[in-house]
């Protein structure tokens, strides 16, 4: 019987070969000395990293899920407030790794950036543990907060700079997380290299089982049993699986950084500043040959990442959007019956399992049905274009916040007939199953356009300037998340001025999130137009231009 590969069972180690036993071209162990490939990586190094990382979305997720209901209730926070601080907070998480990625690959090095990271989520975790149980004390028997006995400013300003820490975490580990786990296999090592394949198909599948089951575990812990309960256990796991990556250290291999490479940041600044002189140099025929071809190289790669921006801009009322899914839908889904199974009430943060639930269900129909459908219809191998996928998700959003103004639509007349307006405590008598729609749409949305975008700023990059594909990526969540911040505050400062219900009242009875999301419907449907031109006029990179 042939022998089983690495790929056919990633936990069993094969027979030592001479190759197995020689070193590893620019590989060393933590403690810099050559590493054999049959004493390191491979998966009994990943397992290590990949538990960690699990445990890192799962305790990110557990605090970001249901973040606006703590905000709300044992720090007295308004709807408007809480939502605001919640898009900000995300905005600046999402945008931290790509801070991260710089300082791992010029200086840190993943391991490094890894152990820096874990630190961080444990200080972090365990700053937000003891911030929650100093102030359950001022928690009233209904879960508000008593007026009078309202956690001090300094309490306040210690949660958020515990929240901020975690985020600078997630800069220094989501960058080096999946690269470091797919450093353990060796690309030109044919068995390694299936095995990292395999690595990968697994990677995203396991995060979001991880973000599925902190949303719905952690936040039934978190306002059924305590909130320094619930943040506790999350400080416990990623303390444990720090100890687990720590243990791995012996097997892992280490690549090291390059402190003399150029950012890419710094690169795209120069080829900016060389497309602006490049019509000098059409002026000026005293310059040497060979410095005007430099100079054009340069400034057809600042052309590359120009042509980018305005599918860029255009897609970030999606991020605006994708922010209200751990917002207004948790405060929205609050209001309603959440009973299951006869007794049994869902936290609202429990809805977001909703999403990626669609997601799971519906890629398989996505890769197994609709692409082949669409590949005969369209003629495209994968069915639709890049941009054509991008596209479809922006429409699906649209959608998903319409379907959303229309059940709050629903929820208030609802309100008002069983005279609920003047009762912020009352539970309206409609089913969560209302929600359902919007979470599903939202999540079959991420399927289209998240997938999209990743794959089109990565693939129409100029070659040197790809990392900056994962920062546009980022980004559009990220300054979504900030947008949607700014906005919030806004209106709610106009609404509620001259003594008026603010439509994000704290009573969501006498609030009006109906218009926030009409307004948000509007936003994507003149964003979609604009993106819809900009992407019939772009020509791909090695491809036919079409949408």
């Amino acid at each position: 019987m042939a022998p089983m590969t690495d790929a056919e069972a990633p936990f069993l180690a094969g027979a030592d070969t001479d190759d197995d036993q020689a070193p590893l071209a620019g590989v060393s162990d933590f403690r810099g000395h050559p590493v054999r490939r049959a004493t390191s990586g491979g998966w009994r190094s990943a397992l290590f990293v990949v538990v960690v990382e699990i445990a890192g979305s799962f305790a990110f997720f557990g605090v970001s899920a249901n973040l606006i209901t703590y905000l709300t209730g044992p720090l007295g926070h308004s709807n408007a407030a809480a939502a605001s601080a919640v898009n900000a907070w995300s905005g600046t998480a999402s945008l931290m790794p790509l801070l991260g990625a710089f300082v791992a690959d010029s200086w840190l090095g993943r391991y490094r950036s890894i152990i820096l990271a874990c630190t961080l989520y444990v200080l972090g975790y365990g700053m937000i543990t003891l911030a929650a149980t100093l102030s359950v004390q001022y928690q009233s028997p209904v879960g508000d907060i008593d007026s009078s006995l309202g956690p001090s400013s300094v309490q306040v300003a210690f949660f958020y700079a515990s929240l901020y820490l975690v985020a600078i975490a997630q800069g220094a580990d989501k960058p080096c997380g999946l690269a470091f786990a797919a450093d353990q296999f060796d690309s030109d090592h044919p068995k390694e290299r299936a095995s990292r394949s395999s690595l990968f198909n697994w990677w995203f599948f396991s995060m979001a089982v991880g973000v599925a089951v902190a949303v719905a575990v952690v936040s039934y812990v978190q306002e059924n049993v305590g909130w320094g309960v619930g943040f506790g256990m999350l400080c416990a796991i990623m303390l444990c699986t720090f100890a687990v990556f720590l243990v791995g250290t012996p097997t892992y291999r280490l690549y090291a950084p390059n402190p003399g490479a150029e950012s890419p940041f710094v690169r795209l600044a120069r080829s900016l500043a060389a497309l602006v002189r490049t019509s000098d140099f059409a002026k000026r025929h005293h310059r040497h040959e060979e410095e005007d071809e430099d100079a054009a190289a340069k400034s057809e790669e600042a052309r590359g990442v120009l042509r980018l921006v305005p599918i860029w801009a255009a897609c970030l009322a999606y991020g605006v959007v994708y922010a209200q899914v751990m917002t207004l839908f948790n405060k929205q889904g609050r209001t309603l019956d959440r009973r299951v199974f006869g007794g049994l009430e869902l936290p609202p943060a429990a809805l977001q399992t909703l999403g990626p639930a669609s997601i799971l269900l519906f890629v398989p129909i996505y890769d197994r049905v609709l692409v082949p459908v669409l590949r005969c219809a369209t003629g495209s191998p994968s069915g639709l274009t890049l941009l054509q996928r991008v596209g479809t998700g922006m429409a699906v959003s649209l959608a998903a916040v319409s379907t959303a103004a229309l059940v709050e639509a629903r929820r208030l007349e609802t309100a008002r007939e069983h005279g609920l307006v003047d009762d912020p405590d009352a539970t309206v008598p409609m089913s969560w199953a209302w929600l359902v729609p919007q979470y599903g749409m939202i999540g079959v949305a991420d399927v289209f356009a998240m997938v999209g975008m990743q794959e089109f700023f990565y693939d129409q990059m100029p070659g040197e300037l790809r990392s900056l594909g994962l920062a546009l990526y980022l980004s559009v969540t990220g300054i979504g998340g900030f947008i949607s911040s700014a906005l919030i505050s806004f209106i709610d400062r106009v609404t509620s001025s001259g003594g008026g219900d603010s439509w994000f009242a704290d009573n969501l009875n006498r609030a009006h999130l109906d218009y926030f999301y009409w307004l948000l419907a509007g936003i994507s449907a003149a964003e979609l137009v604009l993106y819809l031109w900009f992407a019939r006029s772009y020509a791909y990179n090695n491809r036919k231009s079409i949408i």
